[in-house]
């Protein structure tokens, strides 16, 4: 994909006031049209609501998101110029797990860091408590350890307790892992530098559904709790 289609699906994903579903919605308009994200952008308010069914409530929010994408191109180049990567819904990269279990409800675009395969691999989900109690800690190194030697990749949340211990128990038995950011992926610096040998070995894949520079926040962690889930086998 051209980098300048990932400005298009930026301005969709981070629509405000505007369903996870209806973003879906056009982005299927635009496949069985055969026309493209970019087409779709481009076009008229009056071809927005003939060709996409747009209701008048609707049409300016979009308007509005068309005159971000200058911002968007800058954050796109800059994103790029970092080593993130960028998975529209449409991209066969994209999780199809992810896609199976949420449907409609499905992310418009993920950010990501390290080796996207991981993705589409048989996985477990591990999550749990922030203040686990040790026997709980090493119920889920066992878990881990069982995930690691059926070959799944364990998706877990990096929040301390149990799923940081999922996370370092999979890496610990040789395994692979994903982690699903409650934040923006350019705001995680401090995990990337922890966590560079594994990511440039293949091993750990970092993503997140946020806007890139979104801090940590608690509404945040628990939207992107769906996430972890459906990731999972």
């Amino acid at each position: 994909m051209k980098k300048e289609e990932f400005v298009y699906w930026m301005a969709l994903a981070h629509m405000e006031n505007i369903w996870t579903r209806r973003k879906n919605e056009i982005v299927a308009a635009c496949f069985l049209g055969k026309k493209s994200i970019a087409d779709f952008f481009e076009a008229t308010e009056q071809e927005w609501a003939n060709e996409y069914n747009l209701s008048g409530k609707e049409i300016p929010t979009f308007a509005e998101a068309k005159a971000k994408l200058a911002n968007y191109s800058f954050q796109v180049e800059d994103l790029l110029e970092q080593g993130y990567g960028l998975i529209p819904i449409t991209s066969e990269y994209y999780p199809k797990r992810l896609k199976a279990n949420l449907k409609y409800n499905s992310p418009v675009l993920l950010y990501v860091k390290g080796n996207a395969q991981l993705l589409n691999q048989e996985s477990t989900a591990i999550v749990g408590s922030r203040n686990a109690e040790p026997v709980s800690l090493a119920f889920t190194d066992v878990v881990a350890k069982l995930a690691v030697a059926d070959k799944r990749v364990v998706v877990s949340g990096y929040a301390k307790g149990v799923d940081k211990q999922a996370l370092d128990s999979a890496l610990k038995y040789g395994g692979n892992s994903i982690i699903v950011l409650p934040q923006g992926i350019t705001t995680f610096s401090s995990g990337f530098k922890s966590l560079h040998k594994e990511i440039v070995s293949g091993r750990l894949l970092v993503m997140s559904v946020f806007q890139p520079n979104a801090p940590w926040n608690v509404s945040l962690a628990m939207a992107r709790n769906p996430i972890i889930y459906a990731m999972a086998d």
